[in-house]
């Protein structure tokens, strides 16, 4: 059996250690906040996450850009040159064109290298939903599954794969055209905290508008309870928009009512930061559907 990489974006959000002890590649996404453009590195050589929701705070704005069909196709050759197969787990193809870019450079370099398999994977997933996916896949890469196999159990366990968040603020989402600016102002106004999730087509979509953070932040945990699968047997991840306190308080809410396997927590990287904004904080377990 050949060899083979899993590669990813930095939009899954996964720190350098565990990236680190999966063995996977990450490509970093670029991302512009005022008139400097910066890379999404996990190590965070360019731009500390906390000095990134620092700006945002003070009232700099952030836009990111997708990843060129050049750059997936000078990082896939650069593994297929060295006699290994790629398989590459996108950024959901409804919230960017990242994916899309993917596909052109696999289409192109499997031309090139017909005796190799460039397999590239749509997770509709985003954050450390993205993130868990890859987690899952490395883990059963490393214990052996091969490229093939574990393709077929990628699309087959994707759309198990739960995203649940909610935001502090409405602005981003307002900017995002996640909710109107009528919408932005009266829920600001009434303390309204909108709970969203990732929905089958990789689309970030409202569930339910609740009033007060403490309760939008217990609702997460209500909507684990309903779907999770086996949780005392799951690794289950939490990413926040620079709000590690409440982010430790649902993470302590899961642990007591279910009694999870583990959980791994990081920020939300400023890729999707710009778009949901400090105080965001996700959960991202595996349910019966999402």
């Amino acid at each position: 059996m050949r060899d083979y990489v899993i590669i990813t974006d930095s939009t899954s959000d996964l720190t350098s250690d565990l990236i680190n002890e999966l063995g996977i590649t990450v490509i970093p996404m670029e991302f512009n906040v005022g008139d400097k453009s910066y890379l999404n590195y996990s190590d965070e050589r360019e731009i500390t996450y906390k000095e990134f929701y620092s700006l945002l705070r003070n009232g700099e704005s952030s836009s990111t850009s997708l990843v060129n069909t050049a750059t997936f196709m000078d990082l896939f050759e650069s593994f297929l040159k060295e006699g290994k197969d790629v398989l590459y787990m996108g950024f959901s193809s409804g919230l960017s064109g990242t994916y899309n870019s993917s596909c052109v450079a696999a289409q192109t370099l499997q031309e090139k290298y017909p005796d190799s398999k460039i397999y590239t994977v749509d997770t509709l997933s985003a954050s450390m939903g993205e993130g868990l996916l890859v987690y899952h896949a490395a883990t059963r890469k490393n214990s052996g599954m091969n490229i093939d196999d574990l393709r077929d159990w990628i699309e087959d366990n994707k759309l198990k794969l739960c995203h649940w968040f909610t935001v502090d603020d409405l602005y981003h989402l307002k900017k995002g055209g996640r909710v109107s600016a009528t919408a932005a102002f009266l829920g600001t106004m009434l303390g309204i905290k909108p709970v969203l999730h990732v929905d089958n087509e990789g689309h970030l979509i409202p569930v339910e508008k609740v009033r007060g953070r403490k309760i939008s932040i217990t609702t997460l945990l209500k909507m684990m309870e309903k779907t999770a699968i086996k949780p005392e047997e799951q690794t289950i991840f939490i990413s926040h928009g620079d709000c590690l306190e409440e982010a430790e308080s649902l993470a302590n809410l899961i642990r007591e009512k279910l009694n999870v396997k583990d959980i791994k927590m990081n920020y939300i990287g400023p890729v999707i930061g710009s778009h949901s904004g400090p105080g965001t904080i996700a959960l991202f377990f595996l349910g019966t559907e999402r």
